[in-house]
């Protein structure tokens, strides 16, 4: 009888415990959520004011032939500064998707295998593009650049 009244309160303590250490996590977990929630946002989105997007005509190119016989189709849209920009690309359209095929088409497969491949991608096209239209280049200026960013929504490599 002894012998089951200590393992008893040996299993309540032992359980007493873990709640207690659960319950002292979970307060934790609360007090770096509360310091999340206060720290502002680097990056306010200005709701007043919704993006612009351009989408692209597909590209389909043949890749680098560094592996093999491979090619590319993808499809993106270019977030623009405003409207009437969007609007204005039409005339820059020729120049800018011949700067998009020529980046493109030296790619190898393997750099575009892994996201960051395809995020360095996406930069590259839009520091290329923002370069066509006569703006700053590079990830300082995008919040004033005309194309603030490219967006891929089909991205096949065969």
């Amino acid at each position: 009888l002894v012998i089951i009244i200590i393992v008893v309160l040996i299993v309540v303590l032992a359980g007493a415990g873990v709640v207690g250490f659960l319950l002292m996590k979970k307060g934790k977990n609360k007090d770096e959520a509360a310091q999340e929630v206060t720290a502002p946002a680097a990056t306010m989105v200005d709701l007043s004011k919704p993006p612009t997007f351009v989408a692209l005509d597909p590209f389909v190119v043949n890749l680098a032939l560094g592996e093999g016989d491979r090619f590319l189709q993808i499809m993106m849209s270019l977030r623009v500064s405003d409207a009437k920009l969007g609007d204005s690309l039409k005339g820059f359209m020729p120049q800018i998707r011949h700067r998009i095929n020529l980046l493109l088409s030296s790619k190898l497969p393997s750099e575009l295998a892994t996201t960051e491949g395809r995020e360095a991608l996406a930069d590259e096209i839009t520091d290329g593009v923002n370069e066509v239209l006569g703006a700053p280049t590079g990830k300082d200026n995008r919040a004033t650049a005309p194309v603030q960013a490219v967006l891929f929504s089909s991205f096949i490599i065969q």
